[in-house]
């Protein structure tokens, strides 16, 4: 049995770590580090070492360029103190089929870095992006989601519905073409959707679908499945307490078990 030995990455604006590292502990991870993007160029921790890699909500460089462009071309383009890339120390972490979920400003990562949604293989070669909200203004609110059934993402497996809440400005889902968002809800890399409440229907309708993201796509996974991206926040349902309507006895699955199922199939491998 594996011990599941996760990583939440942090600097730059990131301001979700403390309550990500929280949620990987109650979901169950072994050893849980937060570490700054400057520990990992002086070599003080190395991706190696661990078997997931989390990337938290936040605000990476204040979102000035895009949100997490400017991340994604230091992640590309940094070196560590002995001279190498730390962008093939992320490959090569990829390759050894470790798990990485990126959550809000991590998701907007993920996606410029390219490796979501990877559709045909294509890793690290950018295919879609997150843009500003239709409502052109931050959303912080909760959301119904729907989990695919048929999805090869791990963190979902098992999981139906989830009611988590989102904060961004930059959240809707934009392909490079016409064609690859049908393609993503072909292949099941549509892991997440913003549903209806009372329907439970993928919504394209305003606030239940934050974004205006199309096909209500509220997060993505590649083909191997250890890769799962989302803009709402898992983290920050990790006790009955953080729901809304909690006073009134309402209740819904802990965002924590997003992370339990990583963990758990990291146990297993």
């Amino acid at each position: 049995m594996s011990q599941a030995e996760v990583l939440v990455v942090t600097g730059y604006g990131t301001n979700c770590e403390r309550e990500t590292a929280h949620a990987a502990r109650l979901a169950g991870a072994d050893r849980v580090t937060i570490c700054f993007f400057s520990d990992l160029v002086t070599e003080r921790e190395s991706l190696e070492d661990y078997n997931l890699i989390v990337f938290p909500g936040g605000f990476l460089d204040g979102d000035d360029l895009g949100a997490a462009q400017a991340a994604a071309m230091r992640w590309q383009y940094a070196r560590t103190a002995s001279g190498r890339s730390l962008m093939q120390d992320l490959k090569q972490f990829h390759a050894r089929k470790k798990l990485i979920l990126g959550i809000c400003n991590g998701f907007q990562l993920l996606v410029k870095l390219g490796l979501l949604p990877a559709l045909n293989n294509l890793y690290f070669q950018r295919q879609v992006s997150l843009t500003h909200n239709d409502s052109a203004r931050f959303e912080n609110r909760w959301v119904h989601l729907s989990c695919n059934p048929h999805s090869p993402c791990v963190f979902t497996r098992g999981l139906d519905r989830l009611f988590l809440p989102v904060r961004h400005g930059e959240g809707k889902l934009v392909c490079m073409d016409d064609t690859l968002q049908e393609e993503l809800m072909q292949n099941n890399l549509v892991a997440l959707q913003y549903i209806h409440p009372r329907t439970g229907d993928p919504t394209q309708e305003y606030p239940h679908n934050p974004n205006g993201s199309p096909a209500a796509i509220a997060g993505l996974t590649d083909p191997g499945g250890s890769i799962l991206g989302l803009m709402p926040h898992p983290e920050a349902y990790n006790h009955a307490t953080n729901h809304p309507a909690w006073t009134r006895g309402e209740q819904n699955i802990l965002g924590v078990e997003l992370l339990a199922r990583g963990i758990e199939y990291l146990r297993a491998s």
